[in-house]
């Protein structure tokens, strides 16, 4: 690599120390990795439960697994004891340091994901079924920085390039080894780039955590709030409606006969309108059906409160506030007719009721069958407010949350951008 080369291969956020410093340096793969041998062992063979040696499944680095992998913080499979170590080298044993990537994956987003290992606790631990293992071949590489490497929008696009397959992807290590490290010069730089991404991934890590116990206390209190299968009164109750009658149970469709509310289908608008008609109003669709998209006006149009749900796809029910907007002909629709219905508050209870079923969707979401399948309990009006608007505080920090996580996600993707040098800089 040229001096002019190295001087490109720099990263546009430098810690204030290394500004001066020399560019990175671009090391092929197998000049800083060599590769280990994996194991084919599927999910049968693996339990959670009794074992001497862990296994690391591809599945779980797509969906599980951190970045920097710390035995003590993840939950890791056994070998089951049945089977045969002896094929086992420990040379071949995870070490600190190591890099498992998943060399399978139905998308290109999650071809050749990975972790490091960065803490195994004196576990024994091997990598499985369609993983690739990488040891770093000297002492240039502070551990901890090796994740957030392969994570660096310049390598991805390179492994993504590598990739191979239709249906599935998959990756070798061949392949693997034919891609380039932007490195610094300097562990003192690795570990500050590291150290940086950590703490906001601790930071990030730990709102998620906030957000989870606030959906999980959301769900205790639905069921609490409603009563339970053949109950009249629910289990918690506001203090001004403990000494309330019990709720009135009544089945969807006695409702409807009531004229005290209406369940229709959406109108139909084909996927290519929500795709390339421009419109003024939001479309709920099977496909779209949390955030909408935007569409022509259809046969069906609203502009008051509304419940939802998914006939073709298994999607919950959906409170639509009160604005403009339709749903196709993949969706239900409900509307409350009577005053003395609130409609979050039926919202919530569809809701909960969901919750408790399990669904065939494409035998039970028509709304022919939804008239019969529920039976909604109602308190007064009173009541139903309270306990809709309860709710919807809490939706609202469960929300207010969601953004925030949402933002620190966002400002990690932007600082990676920067602390890397991006794929136009360098050769």
């Amino acid at each position: 690599m040229t001096d002019d080369s190295q001087r490109r291969l720099t990263p546009r956020l430098r810690f204030p120390e290394f500004r001066d410093g020399p560019g990175w340096k671009e090391e092929p793969m197998d000049a800083v990795y060599s590769f280990r041998r994996s194991n084919s062992l599927s999910r049968e063979k693996l339990n959670y439960e009794r074992g001497t040696v862990k296994n690391i499944h591809y599945g779980d680095i797509h969906t599980k697994f951190s970045t920097l992998f710390d035995i003590t913080k993840e939950t890791v499979p056994y070998i089951n004891p049945a089977e045969s170590l002896a094929v086992f080298r420990t040379e071949d044993d995870c070490v600190e340091g190591d890099v498992v990537f998943a060399d399978a994956s139905e998308d290109l987003e999650g071809i050749g994901k990975c972790i490091e290992v960065v803490r195994l606790n004196g576990e024994r631990v091997v990598s499985g079924l369609h993983t690739i293992l990488a040891r770093p071949v000297v002492d240039s590489l502070t551990i901890g920085f090796g994740g957030h490497l392969f994570e660096s929008r310049r390598v991805r696009a390179q492994i993504q390039k590598e990739s191979q397959g239709a249906k599935v992807l998959g990756m070798s290590a061949t392949r693997l080894s034919r891609i380039r490290l932007p490195i610094p010069h300097t562990k003192d730089e690795q570990k500050k780039i590291a150290d940086c991404l950590s703490s906001l991934d601790e930071l990030i890590g730990a709102e998620a955590r906030k957000l989870d116990q606030l959906e999980a206390h959301k769900r205790g209190l639905m069921q609490r709030l409603f009563p339970r299968e053949g109950e009249a009164r629910p289990r918690l109750r506001f203090p001004e409606f403990r000494g309330a009658p019990n709720w009135d149970h009544q089945p969807l469709g006695d409702l409807e006969d009531q004229q005290r509310l209406e369940i229709g289908r959406g109108n139909v608008i084909s996927h290519k309108d929500l795709r390339t008609t421009p419109g003024n109003h939001p479309v709920y669709s099977s496909s779209a059906v949390g955030d909408g998209c935007m569409g022509r006006y259809g046969l069906f149009m609203f502009d008051e409160e509304m419940i939802s749900w998914s006939i073709d796809g298994g999607g919950r029910f959906f409170y639509r506030p009160k604005h403009r907007f339709s749903v196709t002909n993949v969706c239900g629709y409900m509307r409350m007719l009577d005053e003395s219905l609130v409609c979050r508050f039926v919202a919530y209870q569809l809701q909960c009721l969901h919750a408790r079923e399990t669904f065939d969707y494409q035998l039970k979401a028509h709304p022919s069958v939804i008239r019969k399948l529920y039976r909604l309990a109602i308190p007064s009006t009173r009541e139903q407010e309270r306990i809709a608007s309860s709710l919807s505080t809490l939706d609202d920090l469960i929300v207010a949350q969601g953004c925030k996580l949402e933002a620190l996600k966002t400002h990690r993707r932007g600082l990676m951008q920067q602390l890397f040098p991006s794929q136009e800089d360098g050769p």
